[in-house]
């Protein structure tokens, strides 16, 4: 399991990387406690978001086992009018990464980049 220095270290690294970063926690699957969280906006409410998040991703999963899919979920990805949301589930499986950011500000292709390259040697 990564500890949260490790995980705050990606969390800082792909800030560095990504314009409009909003949000962004590491976040257990089972329990939707945050490991590891950084918000830039004092009204964004971290831990409920990774409580929701994590009932979404279980859903999720639970329509993959439904329909008998034999592959593995890697991200969600959520637009809204005014902002991305990612889910990246990290190695292992038991937690995922989520991030919110502005819409407006961030490139989506450069955010799914930075994920993945500092998400890689996770294991949370």
């Amino acid at each position: 399991m990564a500890s949260e220095r490790s995980l705050m270290d990606a969390i800082a690294r792909i800030e560095a990387d990504v314009n409009g970063v909003i949000a962004t926690a590491a976040v257990d699957l089972e329990s939707g406690m945050t490991l590891a969280a950084k918000s830039n906006r004092g009204d964004f409410d971290l831990t409920v978001a990774s409580a929701y998040n994590s009932e979404l991703v279980k859903q999720k999963l639970k329509i993959m086992r439904a329909l008998n899919l034999k592959v593995q979920l890697e991200d969600m990805l959520i637009t809204l009018t005014d902002q991305f949301h990612l889910i990246k589930l990290l190695p292992g499986g038991l937690s995922f990464l989520y991030l919110a950011v502005d819409r407006n500000t961030t490139n989506l292709a450069i955010l799914r980049n930075s994920v993945n390259k500092h998400c890689n040697g996770l294991e949370a």
